[in-house]
């Protein structure tokens, strides 16, 4: 099991690329299950999730060749087993996404229940809602979802839950809708930039959905999906991520590819915080999807930084997958400052990790009060989830001395080469195999 060994103290300077979403990336890949036709996927992140859907794809008998480095060449039709087992499934909860698909190719799905990042309670229960106002049939049976109809018709459905609209729920009842007869009206509907990206992938293969980006997506189904050529969008997370490293090692950098249209909550919770956040190169929004890459965004993060309060929210509030790189940031910033998690309001498991390497974290129904001390100490810590390892990393950076972050194959999930890129930008982050 590998390890980060990280020495901390060091400014981060010079420039770095952004992949593509892996939030995006996964649902399209799982939508391509629908299609009747081959889909060739560009800017694809080669990540363990990644890897994972590949896997979960090829057992159902989809065939999955990676062409290119960052391409993906994928041909369902000779797709035949409608299971997707627990092995795959429990590795990732973007694995229910295959659901909806599913259920438009074959009439029938059985899907292990999801797994993923220990973040907190994350049912499934409107994508079941939103598949079952579609037409299907469905029943849960020793830990499987089972699905399954004769023809999806469309629906007038509401995918609003306690803690907003659900982003990988809307993705599987859009691709189901895709292909169902008649009209499918989504009310609540996640607004997220990835769903987007998905219902654009959707639209190149020949669906008619309207509303994209907005809380009603209304879809007209048509008799099947073609052949497609799509490029994922740049994964906004990655680039917030690795602003605030930026920002909290005081250092001055650019990042590449950055999507400044997608970035506007985080940018603005930086620029509270006293970070310089500019657009060097910017690309108007109507032109954004067909110059991915154009946009280069300069952090200077060498003055002063100020205590703040966010709030974690549905897009196009700040993201919940950014909540604990700004606490980490908010470990080192001087004054008393608060984060409030309203999509998953558990999802405070780094803060005992931060308070092994010196901070001051107070969590409770919800929130977090973060108290700033002068400088956080190396230690020895774990990682617990996806973005949890990755403030984790941050905070290593910013630290003194020599910390050691284990169980980085939770980043793996998520950041394509993480420490490569920290290198690049002058951090000193060594990549170790340790028994764990």
């Amino acid at each position: 099991m590998d390890i980060f060994r990280i020495q901390g103290g060091r400014r981060l300077e010079g420039c770095v690329p952004v992949e593509g979403s892996k939030n995006a990336c996964l649902p399209i890949l799982a939508a391509t299950i629908s299609l009747n036709g081959t889909a060739v996927i560009e800017r694809v992140p080669w990540l363990n999730d990644v890897q994972t859907m590949s896997e979960l794809l090829k057992s159902i008998g989809v065939r999955v060749q990676r062409s290119a480095a960052s391409q993906l060449t994928i041909d369902p039709s000779s797709a035949a087993n409608p299971v997707a087992p627990y092995e795959l499934v429990r590795k990732m909860r973007a694995g229910v996404c295959v659901l909806g698909p599913l259920l438009s190719r074959f009439g029938y799905a059985c899907v292990s229940l999801p797994g993923g990042c220990n973040i907190g309670h994350r049912p499934i229960d409107l994508h079941l809602k939103g598949l079952g106002a579609l037409g299907a049939d469905i029943r849960i049976q020793q830990g499987y979802v089972i699905a399954e109809c004769k023809r999806l018709s469309g629906a007038d459905i509401n995918l609003g839950g306690p803690f907003g609209s659900t982003v990988t729920g809307t993705c599987n009842v859009m691709v189901a809708a895709a292909t169902a007869r008649g009209q499918t009206i989504i009310r609540c509907a996640a607004m997220e930039p990835e769903v987007c990206d998905v219902g654009r992938f959707l639209i190149a293969a020949g669906a008619k959905i309207d509303g994209l980006g907005t809380p009603v997506i209304e879809i007209q189904g048509v008799e099947q999906l073609g052949h497609v050529h799509h490029s994922v969008i740049t994964d906004r997370i990655e680039a917030g991520t690795l602003a605030i490293a930026i920002a909290m090692t005081h250092g001055k950098a650019e990042i590449l590819n950055a999507p400044i249209a997608d970035m506007t909550s985080t940018l603005s919770a930086l620029r509270e915080m006293n970070v310089i956040a500019e657009v060097k190169r910017p690309v108007a929004a109507t032109d954004r999807q067909s110059d991915i890459g154009g946009e280069i965004l300069e952090i200077d993060g060498t003055a002063d930084h100020r205590s703040g309060d966010l709030v974690a929210q549905p897009y196009p509030g700040l993201p919940t997958d950014m909540q604990a790189q700004f606490m980490a940031m908010m470990c080192v910033t001087p004054g008393v400052s608060v984060v409030t998690d309203r999509v998953f309001p558990d999802r405070f498991i780094h803060a005992a990790e931060l308070v092994r390497m010196g901070a001051d974290i107070k969590v409770n129904n919800g929130s977090a009060v973060i108290r700033g001390v002068r400088t956080l100490s190396g230690a020895c810590v774990m990682a617990s989830d996806l973005r949890a390892s990755a403030a984790l990393v941050l905070a290593a950076l910013a630290a003194e001395g020599e910390s050691e972050i284990h169980r980085v194959y939770h980043l793996d999930r998520g950041y394509f080469e993480f420490e490569k890129k920290l290198n690049l930008l002058g951090g000193r982050v060594v990549r170790e195999h340790a028994e764990e």
